[in-house]
Formats: C-alpha cells, sequence, structure tokens
C-alpha cells in the first residue's frame, strides 16, 4: 500500500467514524483531495486507491490536470474565482464552490448559457467575518442566494465556507454549525433542497462532519506538506 492510499483510508476511516457519532450515514459524506500544487503521479496513487474527487484552486493548473488525466474522476474548484475566468471554471469543473457576489453569479451564468449546460454552484459564506478571506456574510446570504437562484444556467446545491484557523478543532465547530443553521433557514426560505455543506479541512473536518458536512475539503492529511490548504 502506498502512503497516499493509507493517507486515503486514515482519513476515509476518520470520517466514517465522525458520521457514527452523529448518527449519520457516513455514505452521505464526500471527500474532496484538494490536489493543488500536487503533481500528477500523487493524484494517480489516490485515484488508483479508489479517490474519484478532486479539488483545485488555479484554472490553469486544473486545466493541465484534467488534460493530462481526463475525465476518469470528477473535479470541484474550491478556490476563489475572477469573473473574467468564469467560462473556463464552467469548462473544466464539475462543482464551483465560491460563488460569493452576484457579478461571478452572472458571468458563470452566461458562460454556461453559451456552453449549453447548468453549471452546478455553492455559495461561499464568510461565517467568521474575516477580511482576508471570501464569501458573502451570512447577513447578506439570503439576498445571494436568491439572486443566483434566479439564474437559468446556475443550480444551487448548498454552501460553502471556511472558518478562521484554530489549533483546536473544537474551536471551529460553531462556524460550522451556524453554517448548517443558516443553510436550513434558506431552505425555508426558499424551497430550495440546499443538500451540499462544504467545510471541514485537513485539521478539522472530523468536527465538520459531525456538524452535517456533506463535502470535506482535504489536502495535507492525503498529499503531505505543500504550500496552504
Amino acid at each position: 500500500m502506498t502512503q497516499i492510499a493509507q493517507n486515503l483510508q486514515e482519513v476515509r476511516a476518520a470520517i466514517a467514524a465522525a458520521a457514527h457519532r452523529a448518527g449519520r450515514d457516513p455514505g452521505s459524506v464526500r471527500l474532496v483531495a484538494v490536489s493543488k500544487t500536487v503533481d500528477l503521479e500523487r493524484i494517480r496513487a489516490a485515484i488508483d486507491a479508489g479517490q474519484d474527487l478532486f479539488g483545485e484552486n488555479y484554472l490553469q493548473e486544473a486545466g493541465d490536470k484534467i488534460a493530462a488525466l481526463g475525465r476518469q474522476v470528477n473535479w470541484h474548484l474550491v478556490g476563489h474565482l475572477q469573473s473574467n475566468k468564469a467560462r473556463g471554471a464552467v469548462e473544466l469543473f464539475d462543482l464551483i464552490h465560491a460563488v460569493d457576489r452576484g457579478k461571478l453569479a452572472r458571468a458563470l451564468d452566461a458562460a454556461a448559457a453559451r456552453l449549453g449546460q447548468v453549471q452546478d454552484v455553492l455559495i461561499q459564506v464568510n461565517q467568521g467575518g474575516e477580511a482576508t478571506k471570501s464569501g458573502v456574510l451570512p447577513a447578506a446570504a439570503p439576498a445571494l442566494l436568491q439572486e443566483v437562484a434566479r439564474l437559468p444556467h446556475l443550480r444551487v446545491l448548498g454552501l460553502m465556507t471556511m472558518p478562521p484557523w484554530f489549533p483546536d478543532p473544537e474551536a471551529a465547530r460553531p462556524f460550522f454549525r451556524a453554517l448548517r443553521v443558516l443553510r436550513d433557514h434558506l431552505r425555508g426560505l426558499t424551497g430550495l433542497p440546499l443538500t451540499e455543506l462544504s467545510m471541514g479541512m485537513s485539521g478539522d473536518f472530523a468536527v465538520a462532519v459531525e456538524e452535517g458536512a456533506t463535502l470535506v475539503r482535504v489536502g495535507t492529511a492525503i498529499f503531505g506538506q505543500r504550500g496552504t490548504e
């Protein structure tokens, strides 16, 4: 067994244990292997170990990897996206996690319309209100969601957040819980299913699963230390 295969096994086991603690089906949580800056050899090792969903931050890097590896796996955009790169994102990614403003949503809608498809997206919420992070503030999320939901070539599947970093993952719990509460509120407000909650990274994904995450974005715990996750 390769080191990456072992790491994946351990992460999957931790996800399953967290789901069981919360009385959830482990199958309701999908692991996004964040592969930004990771070379093709290590990504192939993850694919060989059964990983079928990867997250990228940058269009050029993702485009090169998808060209090399093809569509045998699913690709999510988990990083900030500029509006002028909307078409490239729609061409490459199955799900875009970080829609945080109306301008970007309209650009993605127009790009998807030109390509004759409907693009799945998540609304990114800046749950911690940090100036250094993207995302709509929670108070403004209902208005943004309603705006995005009216766009015919976008389908909003749920919410995403990246809480402040804490050495103790338990400190992130209130932020994950707040996103779930916000999601439930928005469900009632809009009638949309909003089934997805993208939250949790290498240091705190187990807590995120306990609080309802359906997508956890894990890089370092799978691929080892490299850059920022």
